[in-house]
């Protein structure tokens, strides 16, 4: 258990200040426990903490981090979904754990709209595909064409299944018609490593991996997976503006409370939030790490989890992938 406090004013500020003259008042009258399902380090647990170190500036609140990695997420979803429903407990939840998961599963420790609310969408993450720089494919469509070409040939790689890498990778091969060999790694890491090799023949990755590798000319970058371009690569054209009309995966993230958790209380935690999202030092760290700031109401999260669950499954079950025990 990796345990880090974010330590304000105290508890008697934020209630001054935030919280002040709401229909819970008392709250928060203790620490409120953060769960990142991931290890210290990655990009959930460094982008939670980003949310996590405002929101104790603003309010003068103690918020403890608490990672629980291990099992795609399942194992910190888990503890929320065990916590007691007074908003003391709280914690991160993305994509994988609200979206993919529910499909990619044969059965999940929790249930996402029985088990859970949503409180708030922090941030969009995009992808880049990427191929490596000595790689004679130069765009989206001429990658599709030699695709056609040898069906079953070319390669691609992700950190493991369900990751939005592997997913960004099957919603390619749907809306281009095309047979390609994915190969799951165990970490993003040894992905780029064989990428870079020779080994596979593109990936996507995350902007805040690929920026680096593109800049320093290790990797050619054909397409990003959003609707338009980002501001980090603006020379980068969308996969959509390249031919896949539509095409667009986004690793998004937010927070999830236990259900039950009263509304008044949501709403707080919401206000918090959302109010951190303004604060300079979190769009400086949000946009060096490739992600766009979201926001909007817990309503507005939880029609994203539900659009997010019906498109991802689609492409699962039309894939074909074998659920995971």
């Amino acid at each position: 258990m990796n345990r880090i406090v974010n330590r304000g004013l105290g508890i008697a500020a934020l209630a001054a200040s935030l919280f002040a003259g709401s229909a819970t008042a008392a709250f928060p009258e203790k620490p409120i426990t953060f769960v990142v399902p991931s290890a210290a380090g990655g990009s959930p647990d460094v982008l939670s903490r980003l949310f996590t170190t405002q929101m104790s500036k603003d309010t003068g609140a103690t918020v403890v981090v608490e990672n629980r990695p291990g099992a795609a997420g399942n194992i910190g979803i888990s503890l929320i979904k065990r916590a007691a429903a007074d908003g003391y407990t709280i914690g991160y939840g993305n994509i994988n754990t609200l979206a993919v998961n529910r499909s990619l599963f044969k059965k999940l420790p929790y249930d996402v709209d029985a088990d859970l609310t949503p409180v708030a969408h922090l941030f969009d993450l995009y992808n880049v595909l990427i191929v490596p720089a000595e790689s004679p494919v130069k765009s989206v469509q001429d990658l599709i064409e030699r695709a056609k070409a040898a069906p079953g040939k070319l390669s691609y790689g992700a950190s493991g299944v369900g990751t939005t890498g592997h997913m960004g990778g099957e919603l390619f091969k749907s809306m281009a018609k095309v047979d390609v060999m994915f190969i799951p790694y165990n970490g993003g890491p040894a992905a780029l490593q064989d990428l870079l090799g020779g080994r596979l023949d593109f990936i996507f990755v995350n902007t805040s991996e690929a920026v680096p590798l593109i800049k320093s000319n290790k990797v050619r970058a054909l397409g990003v997976s959003s609707l338009k371009r980002l501001t980090l690569l603006p020379e980068v054209p969308t996969l959509d503006e390249s031919g896949l009309k539509g095409y667009e995966t986004i690793a998004w993230g937010g927070v999830v409370a236990p259900k039950g958790t009263p509304p008044a209380v949501v709403q707080q935690l919401n206000a918090a939030l959302v109010k951190a999202l303004a604060a300079p030092e979190v769009k400086t760290g949000l946009a060096g790490l490739g992600a766009e700031p979201a926001g909007g109401s817990p309503a507005d999260f939880q029609k994203l989890i539900d659009a997010e669950t019906a498109k991802w499954k689609k492409i699962i079950d039309t894939a074909g992938i074998e659920k995971l025990d």
